[in-house]
Protein backbone atom coordinates (compact mmCIF):
# COMPACT_ATOMS: atom_id res chain seq x y z
CA UNK A 1 0.00 0.00 0.00
CA UNK A 2 2.74 2.24 1.05
CA UNK A 3 4.74 1.69 -2.50
CA UNK A 4 1.14 2.56 -4.48
CA UNK A 5 1.19 5.65 -3.02
CA UNK A 6 5.59 6.62 -2.89
CA UNK A 7 4.73 5.39 -6.62
CA UNK A 8 2.05 7.75 -7.21
CA UNK A 9 3.63 10.63 -5.30
CA UNK A 10 6.76 10.24 -7.43
CA UNK A 11 4.67 10.36 -11.01
CA UNK A 12 2.64 13.12 -10.05
CA UNK A 13 6.00 15.08 -8.89
CA UNK A 14 7.88 14.01 -12.79
CA UNK A 15 4.23 14.88 -14.66
CA UNK A 16 4.56 18.59 -13.00
CA UNK A 17 0.76 18.42 -11.73
CA UNK A 18 1.43 20.77 -8.88
CA UNK A 19 2.64 23.26 -11.26
CA UNK A 20 -0.18 22.09 -13.51
CA UNK A 21 -2.51 23.32 -10.64
CA UNK A 22 -1.10 26.46 -10.47
CA UNK A 23 -1.82 27.32 -14.10
CA UNK A 24 -5.04 26.03 -13.76
CA UNK A 25 -5.98 28.28 -10.87
CA UNK A 26 -4.56 31.43 -12.94
CA UNK A 27 -6.33 30.16 -15.48
CA UNK A 28 -9.74 30.34 -14.30
CA UNK A 29 -9.10 33.52 -12.17
CA UNK A 30 -8.87 35.41 -15.90
CA UNK A 31 -11.74 33.26 -17.28
CA UNK A 32 -13.84 34.89 -14.45
CA UNK A 33 -13.29 38.29 -15.21
CA UNK A 34 -15.72 40.35 -16.76
CA UNK A 35 -13.83 41.15 -20.18
CA UNK A 36 -12.84 37.56 -20.46
CA UNK A 37 -14.57 36.99 -24.01
CA UNK A 38 -13.77 40.63 -25.38
CA UNK A 39 -10.39 39.47 -27.66
CA UNK A 40 -12.37 35.77 -28.28
CA UNK A 41 -9.19 34.27 -30.33
CA UNK A 42 -7.26 34.45 -27.23
CA UNK A 43 -10.13 33.73 -24.84
CA UNK A 44 -11.14 30.46 -27.04
CA UNK A 45 -7.01 29.44 -26.40
CA UNK A 46 -7.31 29.90 -23.16
CA UNK A 47 -10.29 27.98 -22.48
CA UNK A 48 -9.01 24.80 -23.84
CA UNK A 49 -5.61 25.09 -22.39
CA UNK A 50 -7.66 25.34 -19.32
CA UNK A 51 -9.87 22.30 -20.44
CA UNK A 52 -7.04 20.46 -21.38
CA UNK A 53 -4.97 20.65 -18.16
CA UNK A 54 -8.63 19.83 -16.10
CA UNK A 55 -8.97 16.97 -18.41
CA UNK A 56 -5.05 15.99 -17.70
CA UNK A 57 -4.61 16.46 -14.22
CA UNK A 58 -8.37 15.28 -12.50
CA UNK A 59 -8.16 11.33 -12.82
CA UNK A 60 -4.64 11.37 -10.95
CA UNK A 61 -5.43 13.79 -8.40
CA UNK A 62 -8.28 11.03 -8.02
CA UNK A 63 -6.19 8.20 -7.84
CA UNK A 64 -4.13 10.05 -5.22
CA UNK A 65 -7.48 10.96 -3.10
CA UNK A 66 -8.52 7.29 -3.22
CA UNK A 67 -4.93 5.84 -2.28
CA UNK A 68 -4.94 7.99 0.52
CA UNK A 69 -8.37 7.42 1.62
CA UNK A 70 -7.45 3.56 1.71
CA UNK A 71 -4.01 4.23 3.28
CA UNK A 72 -5.97 5.76 6.33
CA UNK A 73 -8.35 2.81 6.16
CA UNK A 74 -5.75 0.60 6.53
CA UNK A 75 -3.62 2.53 9.69
CA UNK A 76 -6.88 2.64 11.49
CA UNK A 77 -7.58 -1.04 11.14
CA UNK A 78 -3.88 -1.57 11.68
CA UNK A 79 -4.64 -5.26 10.71
CA UNK A 80 -4.32 -7.42 7.33
CA UNK A 81 -6.36 -5.65 4.42
CA UNK A 82 -9.53 -7.98 4.28
CA UNK A 83 -11.04 -8.97 0.84
CA UNK A 84 -12.86 -5.80 0.18
CA UNK A 85 -10.20 -3.68 1.30
CA UNK A 86 -7.30 -5.68 -1.33
CA UNK A 87 -9.89 -5.66 -4.04
CA UNK A 88 -9.92 -1.64 -3.48
CA UNK A 89 -6.16 -1.99 -3.72
CA UNK A 90 -5.87 -4.32 -6.97
CA UNK A 91 -8.40 -1.68 -8.40
CA UNK A 92 -6.38 1.19 -7.64
CA UNK A 93 -2.65 -0.57 -9.01
CA UNK A 94 -4.54 -1.40 -12.05
CA UNK A 95 -5.92 2.25 -12.50
CA UNK A 96 -2.04 3.69 -11.57
CA UNK A 97 -0.72 0.93 -14.67
CA UNK A 98 -2.98 2.74 -17.15
CA UNK A 99 -1.91 6.32 -16.09
CA UNK A 100 1.32 5.73 -15.34
CA UNK A 101 1.42 5.54 -19.22
CA UNK A 102 1.61 9.23 -19.04
CA UNK A 103 4.45 8.99 -17.81
CA UNK A 104 6.35 7.98 -21.45
CA UNK A 105 5.46 11.36 -22.82
CA UNK A 106 8.52 13.38 -21.84
CA UNK A 107 9.00 15.40 -25.44
CA UNK A 108 8.49 19.33 -25.75
CA UNK A 109 5.85 18.77 -28.09
CA UNK A 110 3.91 15.36 -26.99
CA UNK A 111 1.08 17.33 -25.10
CA UNK A 112 0.24 19.14 -28.08
CA UNK A 113 -2.60 18.15 -30.30
CA UNK A 114 -1.80 17.01 -34.05
CA UNK A 115 -1.86 18.23 -37.94
CA UNK A 116 -2.14 14.71 -40.01
CA UNK A 117 -1.11 15.07 -43.69
CA UNK A 118 -1.60 11.60 -46.01
CA UNK A 119 -0.14 12.01 -49.59
CA UNK A 120 -0.31 9.24 -52.58
CA UNK A 121 2.84 8.08 -53.83
CA UNK A 122 3.90 5.77 -55.99
CA UNK A 123 1.03 2.98 -57.56
CA UNK A 124 -1.39 6.07 -59.03
CA UNK A 125 -5.26 5.55 -58.80
CA UNK A 126 -4.66 2.89 -56.22
CA UNK A 127 -2.11 4.86 -54.20
CA UNK A 128 -4.83 7.54 -54.03
CA UNK A 129 -7.40 4.89 -52.98
CA UNK A 130 -4.70 3.61 -50.48
CA UNK A 131 -4.28 7.55 -49.05
CA UNK A 132 -8.13 7.79 -48.53
CA UNK A 133 -8.18 4.05 -46.83
CA UNK A 134 -5.14 5.36 -44.32
CA UNK A 135 -7.35 8.99 -44.02
CA UNK A 136 -10.44 6.58 -42.86
CA UNK A 137 -8.42 4.47 -40.84
CA UNK A 138 -6.91 7.95 -38.40
CA UNK A 139 -10.46 9.04 -38.53
CA UNK A 140 -12.11 6.12 -37.22
CA UNK A 141 -9.56 6.02 -34.59
CA UNK A 142 -10.03 9.54 -33.84
CA UNK A 143 -13.37 9.11 -33.50
CA UNK A 144 -13.30 6.53 -31.32
CA UNK A 145 -11.21 8.61 -28.70
CA UNK A 146 -13.59 11.31 -29.19
CA UNK A 147 -11.70 13.58 -30.47
CA UNK A 148 -11.97 16.84 -32.12
CA UNK A 149 -11.55 16.50 -36.28
CA UNK A 150 -11.32 19.30 -38.16
CA UNK A 151 -10.43 19.24 -42.17
CA UNK A 152 -7.91 21.55 -43.09
CA UNK A 153 -7.30 20.97 -46.81
CA UNK A 154 -7.95 17.95 -49.04
CA UNK A 155 -7.39 17.39 -53.09
CA UNK A 156 -9.35 14.44 -54.66
CA UNK A 157 -7.92 12.06 -56.71
CA UNK A 158 -8.55 12.39 -60.47
CA UNK A 159 -10.21 8.62 -60.64
CA UNK A 160 -10.58 7.97 -56.60
CA UNK A 161 -9.09 8.40 -53.40
CA UNK A 162 -7.05 11.36 -52.65
CA UNK A 163 -4.18 13.17 -53.63
CA UNK A 164 -3.40 14.39 -50.23
CA UNK A 165 -5.24 15.68 -47.02
CA UNK A 166 -4.87 17.72 -44.21
CA UNK A 167 -6.88 16.84 -40.83
CA UNK A 168 -6.32 18.19 -37.10
CA UNK A 169 -7.04 16.36 -33.85
CA UNK A 170 -7.88 18.14 -30.69
CA UNK A 171 -8.93 17.65 -27.31
CA UNK A 172 -7.11 15.04 -26.40
CA UNK A 173 -4.09 13.56 -24.29
CA UNK A 174 -0.66 13.61 -25.92
CA UNK A 175 -1.56 12.94 -29.18
CA UNK A 176 1.47 14.15 -30.92
CA UNK A 177 2.99 12.03 -27.96
CA UNK A 178 1.03 9.14 -29.16
CA UNK A 179 0.50 9.26 -32.92
CA UNK A 180 4.12 10.51 -34.10
CA UNK A 181 5.20 6.95 -34.71
CA UNK A 182 2.67 6.67 -37.40
CA UNK A 183 5.15 9.29 -39.30
CA UNK A 184 6.81 8.14 -42.36
CA UNK A 185 5.57 5.64 -45.70
CA UNK A 186 3.12 3.50 -45.35
CA UNK A 187 2.76 0.25 -48.26
CA UNK A 188 -0.25 -1.42 -49.24
CA UNK A 189 -0.24 -4.78 -50.90
CA UNK A 190 -3.65 -5.95 -52.61
CA UNK A 191 -5.46 -7.15 -55.38
CA UNK A 192 -5.94 -3.92 -57.31
CA UNK A 193 -9.76 -3.10 -58.02
CA UNK A 194 -8.77 -0.47 -60.33
CA UNK A 195 -6.51 -3.38 -62.68
CA UNK A 196 -8.46 -4.66 -65.65
CA UNK A 197 -6.73 -8.19 -64.89
CA UNK A 198 -7.71 -7.95 -61.14
CA UNK A 199 -3.71 -8.22 -60.68
CA UNK A 200 -1.39 -7.71 -56.95
CA UNK A 201 -0.70 -4.04 -56.41
CA UNK A 202 2.02 -2.35 -54.26
CA UNK A 203 1.10 1.14 -53.39
CA UNK A 204 2.61 3.29 -51.02
CA UNK A 205 1.32 6.69 -48.88
CA UNK A 206 3.20 9.27 -47.14
CA UNK A 207 1.32 10.05 -43.35
CA UNK A 208 3.20 13.58 -41.89
CA UNK A 209 2.52 14.01 -38.01
CA UNK A 210 3.32 16.80 -36.81
CA UNK A 211 2.78 18.76 -33.22
CA UNK A 212 0.02 21.34 -34.14
CA UNK A 213 1.87 25.16 -33.19
CA UNK A 214 -1.30 27.00 -31.99
CA UNK A 215 0.78 29.49 -30.68
CA UNK A 216 2.91 31.76 -33.43
CA UNK A 217 5.86 32.36 -30.34
CA UNK A 218 6.58 28.90 -29.76
CA UNK A 219 8.24 28.98 -33.49
CA UNK A 220 9.67 32.31 -34.50
CA UNK A 221 9.63 32.76 -38.06
CA UNK A 222 11.73 35.47 -39.93
CA UNK A 223 9.56 37.32 -42.54
CA UNK A 224 12.48 37.73 -44.83
CA UNK A 225 12.45 33.62 -45.02
CA UNK A 226 9.04 33.57 -46.08
CA UNK A 227 7.89 33.82 -49.69
CA UNK A 228 3.85 34.47 -49.68
CA UNK A 229 1.92 33.61 -53.19
CA UNK A 230 -2.13 34.12 -53.62
CA UNK A 231 -3.76 32.07 -56.62
CA UNK A 232 -6.40 31.28 -57.86
CA UNK A 233 -8.36 28.13 -56.50
CA UNK A 234 -11.66 26.33 -57.92
CA UNK A 235 -14.15 25.53 -56.04
CA UNK A 236 -16.65 21.90 -56.24
CA UNK A 237 -18.61 23.28 -59.53
CA UNK A 238 -15.50 22.60 -61.75
CA UNK A 239 -12.48 24.71 -63.28
CA UNK A 240 -13.77 28.21 -63.33
CA UNK A 241 -16.90 27.18 -60.82
CA UNK A 242 -16.55 29.45 -57.49
CA UNK A 243 -13.04 30.27 -58.22
CA UNK A 244 -11.18 32.46 -55.35
CA UNK A 245 -8.62 34.22 -55.00
CA UNK A 246 -8.13 33.62 -50.97
CA UNK A 247 -5.72 31.04 -52.02
CA UNK A 248 -2.66 31.19 -50.23
CA UNK A 249 0.81 29.07 -50.71
CA UNK A 250 3.53 29.96 -47.97
CA UNK A 251 7.07 28.94 -48.81
CA UNK A 252 10.03 28.75 -46.42
CA UNK A 253 13.07 29.93 -48.64
CA UNK A 254 15.82 28.18 -46.35
CA UNK A 255 14.15 24.92 -46.30
CA UNK A 256 12.28 24.85 -49.64
CA UNK A 257 8.91 23.59 -47.85
CA UNK A 258 5.89 24.91 -48.69
CA UNK A 259 2.14 24.76 -47.61
CA UNK A 260 -1.00 25.60 -49.64
CA UNK A 261 -4.59 26.46 -48.39
CA UNK A 262 -7.54 27.05 -50.04
CA UNK A 263 -9.86 26.21 -47.59
CA UNK A 264 -11.11 28.87 -45.87
CA UNK A 265 -13.13 31.77 -48.36
CA UNK A 266 -11.18 34.04 -46.28
CA UNK A 267 -7.36 34.96 -47.48
CA UNK A 268 -6.01 35.88 -44.38
CA UNK A 269 -7.60 33.00 -42.54
CA UNK A 270 -5.97 30.88 -45.07
CA UNK A 271 -2.94 32.47 -44.25
CA UNK A 272 -3.08 32.08 -40.88
CA UNK A 273 -3.52 28.17 -41.27
CA UNK A 274 -0.68 27.35 -43.76
CA UNK A 275 1.55 29.84 -41.52
CA UNK A 276 0.70 27.50 -38.62
CA UNK A 277 1.18 24.16 -40.83
CA UNK A 278 4.69 25.82 -41.82
CA UNK A 279 5.67 25.75 -38.32
CA UNK A 280 4.42 22.67 -37.48
CA UNK A 281 6.40 20.81 -40.29
CA UNK A 282 9.51 22.98 -39.54
CA UNK A 283 9.29 21.71 -35.51
CA UNK A 284 9.31 18.07 -36.87
CA UNK A 285 11.85 18.61 -38.85
CA UNK A 286 13.74 20.34 -36.14
CA UNK A 287 13.32 16.94 -34.39
CA UNK A 288 14.24 14.68 -36.98
CA UNK A 289 17.25 16.66 -37.48
CA UNK A 290 18.41 16.92 -34.17
CA UNK A 291 18.56 20.47 -34.55
CA UNK A 292 19.06 23.22 -31.78
CA UNK A 293 17.37 25.96 -34.14
CA UNK A 294 16.01 26.50 -37.31
CA UNK A 295 18.83 28.51 -39.15
CA UNK A 296 20.51 24.78 -38.95
CA UNK A 297 17.60 23.15 -40.96
CA UNK A 298 18.09 21.40 -44.47
CA UNK A 299 15.34 20.76 -46.82
CA UNK A 300 13.73 17.49 -46.29
CA UNK A 301 15.10 14.57 -47.66
CA UNK A 302 12.80 13.78 -50.92
CA UNK A 303 15.02 10.68 -51.42
CA UNK A 304 12.97 8.14 -49.53
CA UNK A 305 9.76 9.77 -49.79
CA UNK A 306 8.30 6.93 -51.27
CA UNK A 307 10.57 4.46 -50.10
CA UNK A 308 11.77 3.14 -46.86
CA UNK A 309 8.20 2.44 -44.99
CA UNK A 310 7.48 2.20 -41.79
CA UNK A 311 5.14 -0.34 -42.34
CA UNK A 312 3.07 -3.22 -44.58
CA UNK A 313 -0.78 -3.73 -44.69
CA UNK A 314 -0.90 -6.88 -46.91
CA UNK A 315 -4.20 -8.00 -48.00
CA UNK A 316 -3.60 -10.38 -50.93
CA UNK A 317 -2.23 -13.40 -50.98
CA UNK A 318 -2.32 -13.75 -47.23
CA UNK A 319 -3.48 -11.13 -44.44
CA UNK A 320 -1.23 -8.76 -42.43
CA UNK A 321 -0.01 -5.92 -41.38
CA UNK A 322 3.70 -5.78 -39.88
CA UNK A 323 5.77 -2.81 -38.16
CA UNK A 324 9.35 -2.94 -40.42
CA UNK A 325 10.28 -1.06 -36.72
CA UNK A 326 9.54 -2.83 -34.11
CA UNK A 327 8.42 -6.50 -35.71
CA UNK A 328 4.56 -6.11 -34.74
CA UNK A 329 2.74 -8.26 -36.59
CA UNK A 330 -1.28 -8.96 -37.28
CA UNK A 331 -3.06 -10.93 -39.16
CA UNK A 332 -6.32 -8.78 -38.73
CA UNK A 333 -5.52 -5.67 -41.66
CA UNK A 334 -9.61 -5.23 -41.59
CA UNK A 335 -9.65 -4.41 -37.44
CA UNK A 336 -6.44 -2.25 -38.21
CA UNK A 337 -7.70 0.00 -41.02
CA UNK A 338 -11.05 0.56 -39.25
CA UNK A 339 -9.22 2.53 -36.72
CA UNK A 340 -7.71 0.00 -34.34
CA UNK A 341 -4.22 1.58 -33.87
CA UNK A 342 -4.00 1.20 -30.05
CA UNK A 343 -2.13 -1.66 -29.94
CA UNK A 344 0.24 -0.28 -32.61
CA UNK A 345 1.02 2.83 -31.03
CA UNK A 346 1.44 0.96 -27.60
CA UNK A 347 4.29 -1.17 -29.64
CA UNK A 348 5.84 1.81 -30.89
CA UNK A 349 5.93 3.56 -27.24
CA UNK A 350 7.63 0.68 -25.31
CA UNK A 351 10.08 0.83 -27.91
CA UNK A 352 11.25 4.08 -27.87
Amino acid sequence: MENLRADVESAAGRLKLAELETELKNLRGQMAKPDFWQDAQKAQEMSKREADIARHILPWRDLQRSADELFELVKIGDAKMDNELQDQLSALSSQFSTLKRDLRFSGPFDDHDVILSIYAGAGGTDAQDWAQMLLRMYIRWAESKNLEIKTIDQSAGEEAGIKSATIKFSNGDFLYGKLAGEHGVHRLVRLSPFNADHLRQTSFAKVEVMPAIDKPGEVQLDEKDLKIDVFRAGGHGGQSVNTTDSAVRVTHIPTGITTSIQNERSQLQNKETALGILRSKLVQLQMEQHAENLSQLKGPSQSAEWGNQIRSYVLHPYKQVKDLRNGYETTDPDKVLDGNLDPLIDTWLEKQ
